[in-house]
């Protein structure tokens, strides 16, 4: 398995690619081709955001357990929205809460960056177009969404999409007992579960929304959130863990 980062380098943002702890600077195009070239620290790093997508597109009620707490049907098909690429940030970055729209969630989930433009793929193709996986926090503003705004709205504000800390490639999320997902908040566990629980599996979904529209480099697919969602506070600090990625922590205000 190797892991990359994207982190800030004499100046400016650099992938560097993680194998076995040994952290080596990536020449090229993580996109593209590419070589591990000067072997630096694996410590003392600013994380940035792994990528920056065009588009994040986020599945509603993938986890039979969520859509019960919802007290919402099961979906016959992948429940699609849009959360905007200004609404991303990095690792420590802190989630900023909007006055007045009321309660805002935390949403652990498993998310796949794409890797190659993808138009109309097949599920048997599908993970051919992935980059690796990383981790997302579905921020939401809840009573919006149970008012009725649309998804977008309520889950689209700045700082509302924390992604990282990195991008892992070689994890299998569809085998045997899958990945596990975990939300945590000031220390205490509040989600677990794992990939398995998915209702649609990922190449199902990159088939799906990939024929409705095209997934660029860069693009994540967040893969929906398993139960135990809950609202966040001001000073306080929210992990979402997925196994093989690590721990992705940002500071709430």
């Amino acid at each position: 398995m190797r892991r990359f980062f994207r982190i800030e380098h004499n100046g400016g943002p650099r992938y560097a690619i993680e194998e076995q702890g040994e952290w080596r600077l990536l020449e090229g195009d993580i996109f593209g081709s590419y070589t591990a070239g000067e072997t630096i620290s694996s410590t003392g790093h600013q994380l940035l955001a792994p990528v920056l997508p065009s588009k994040i597109v986020c599945v509603g009620l993938n986890y039979k357990d969520h859509a019960a707490e919802q007290n919402k049907p099961l979906p016959p098909e992948p429940l699609l929205f849009i959360k905007p690429s200004t609404s991303v940030i990095g690792p420590d970055e802190a989630i900023v809460l909007p006055e007045g729209i009321g309660r805002v969630d935390h949403e652990a989930e498993c998310a796949v960056v794409i890797g190659r433009r993808a138009t109309r793929v097949s599920e048997r193709d599908a993970m051919d177009y992935v980059l690796g996986i990383t981790c997302v926090n579905d921020v939401t503003a809840r009573e919006l969404q149970n008012k009725g705004a649309s998804y977008t709205r309520a889950k689209g504000f700045d700082t509302f999409a924390p992604v990282g800390p990195c991008i892992a490639q070689g994890l299998d999320s569809n085998a045997a007992g899958g990945l596990r997902v975990e939300g945590w908040v000031n220390g205490e566990k509040r989600q677990g579960s794992s990939t398995n629980e998915l209702i649609f599996p990922i190449p199902m979904l990159i088939a799906y929304i990939s024929a409705n529209m095209t997934l660029l480099p860069g693009d994540i697919i967040s893969t929906g959130t398993p139960s135990g969602i809950g609202p966040l506070r001001a000073g306080d600090t929210v992990t979402i863990k997925v196994e093989g990625v690590g721990e992705l922590t940002n500071s709430v205000r």
